[in-house]
């Protein structure tokens, strides 16, 4: 069983606790990517909705968007065009990924710039204001929402090739049993 969880540490530090979920979810996605057949990137389910390339497009746009000179410049960039980003989704896979590791690029490096202090500074979203923790909160939940969208779509097209990426059906009690034995964390 892969768990992308058990590489969190108990910590008190905010920053430091957003760094580690946001990196979850970055290891989710990509386990869940790798499971994908290059020719299924680029196809949505249906109509309404949008392919893992096309998810990944946005989710890099809006991760260089917002966290490009974080605290001293608004976090949706003049040069962003986020409509653009469901248009044309990435054809190749290296192309993705690229885009992809950059948004994290920015992301991940600028919350490794804060510390807990720096919470309660002011940045700007399209001109509104929030605490750097609010702004924190939204760029979590947001990538958050997308990554399940990802591991969901990715599932569809794995289909009986799909290696869970969490607690297998079936299996919470055996994972229980291993946290407390001492086998494994949840962390």
């Amino acid at each position: 069983m892969h768990n992308p969880l058990m590489a969190l540490e108990f910590t008190a530090s905010y920053v430091k606790d957003s760094l580690d979920i946001l990196r979850y979810y970055k290891r989710l996605a990509e386990g869940a990517i790798e499971q994908v057949p290059d020719e299924m990137l680029a196809t949505a389910p249906d109509g309404e909705s949008n392919s893992i390339a096309t998810i990944v497009k946005h989710l890099s746009g809006n991760m260089q968007s917002r966290w490009k000179d974080f605290l001293t410049t608004d976090g949706e960039k003049p040069g962003r065009n986020r409509d653009a980003e469901f248009e044309r989704p990435f054809q190749a896979r290296a192309e993705m990924m690229a885009a992809w590791n950059a948004g994290w690029s920015e992301l991940l490096g600028a919350l490794a710039g804060l510390t807990d202090l720096d919470l309660a500074r002011k940045v700007t979203i399209r001109g509104e204001t929030h605490s750097a923790m609010q702004a924190i909160n939204r760029g979590t939940s947001h990538t958050a929402y997308h990554v399940g969208q990802i591991v969901y779509i990715a599932k569809h097209f794995a289909g009986g090739q799909w290696k869970t990426l969490s607690i297998a059906k079936g299996k919470s009690a055996d994972f229980n049993t291993a946290i407390a034995s001492g086998k494994v964390s949840q962390r």
